[in-house]
This record gives structure tokens, C-alpha cells and sequence, in this order.
């Protein structure tokens, strides 16, 4: 099972975007700096604000790279507030 995942840090008021096989190991990791080139380095207070069940890596990795290539805090929130609407992207990548 792959998750998409959202989280979001207050101190530094950003929003990241991944993917994962554990979702809990996942923030705990960000949280605890294992990825030293990473962006999440820059805050330890990184918490879920959405994730997604996805069929498949390359769905979780197609929704990430989406979400990215929007640019958009705007999206982002979006998304959050209304996740079906990852779900209408997954449908018109299919057709």
C-alpha cells in the first residue's frame, strides 16, 4: 500500500508533498531530520493535513509530481479542503 501524503509546519508555514509505504515512520523521520538534504530539515514540527490510499507507487508518485508542478499554496489548500479532487485527477489520467 503507498500513500500520498500532505504535511504542513507551522513554524516555517510550508507545505510538503511525498509519498510512502509507512506513513506514521514517514513524519517521524522528517520530524527527526533523517533526511539532511531534504527540505523537511527546516522545521520539527511537521504534522498530516491530508494523505491519500493509493493503488500503487506510480499513482502516489503521479499525484506528488501533480501537486508539485502546480506551484501552489492555493492548490494545496484546496486539495485539503476537498480531496475528492485528487481522486478526478487520477480519472482523467486513466482516460
Amino acid at each position: 500500500m503507498h500513500y500520498l501524503y500532505i504535511l504542513y509546519s507551522p513554524t516555517i508555514d510550508r507545505f510538503y508533498i511525498g509519498e510512502t509505504t509507512n506513513l506514521h515512520q514517514r513524519v517521524i523521520d522528517h520530524n527527526n531530520h533523517k533526511y539532511q538534504r531534504g527540505f523537511t530539515k527546516a522545521a520539527k514540527d511537521w504534522s498530516i493535513k491530508l494523505y491519500k490510499i493509493c493503488e500503487s507507487k506510480q499513482q502516489a508518485m503521479f499525484l506528488e509530481k501533480f501537486i508539485k508542478r502546480m506551484k501552489s499554496k492555493k492548490f494545496i489548500l484546496k486539495v485539503i479542503e476537498n480531496p475528492s479532487i485528487l481522486d478526478d485527477i487520477i480519472d482523467k489520467n486513466k482516460k
